[in-house]
């Protein structure tokens, strides 16, 4: 398994394969995706890729006071045969340092509630209540602190 830097372009048919299956490719073109500060990555595996995630510079106004920088992840997903492998695990090992080369304190996401255990066992934090996002599911508020 390698992990790489790839183009927004490159997380569009993961992220609809995996997050917006039977909805139109445009649902997975993100808000932010080629902004300047914006950085995907994906892991391959034989050279294949398989899991992605990409990361933005944007604040979560919860956490503006005591977090004046943060990074959101958005589209983390893995190919279904390759799920359980730790390829996840490994893209944010990988982003971490690079966002806390960037001064940036907080990392925040809306993880699918299917997906809470693993955000927990990478050592996320649960904010608030589930919520619900139309036409996609449940969520929840996670946040890992990188000071």
């Amino acid at each position: 398994m390698e992990v790489k830097r790839i183009s927004a372009s490159d997380t569009y048919s993961i992220r609809h394969k995996i997050l917006r299956a039977g909805k139109p490719i445009e649902s997975c073109y993100y808000h932010g995706d080629k902004d300047e500060l914006t950085f995907h990555l994906g892991a391959f595996v034989d050279k294949k890729l398989v899991s992605v995630a990409s990361f933005y510079f944007e604040n979560h106004q919860q956490f503006q006071e005591k977090h004046p920088n943060q990074f959101r992840l958005r589209g983390m997903a893995t190919l279904a045969e390759y799920q359980g492998m730790g390829l996840s695990s490994q893209l944010l090992k990988t982003a971490l340092p690079l966002i806390k080369q960037n001064l940036c304190t907080l990392l925040w996401c809306n993880a699918r509630a299917t997906a809470e255990g693993f955000y927990k066992k990478v050592g996320f934090d649960a904010h608030g209540e589930i919520f619900d996002i139309p036409e996609i599911g449940p969520h929840r508020l996670m946040t890992i602190n990188l000071n």
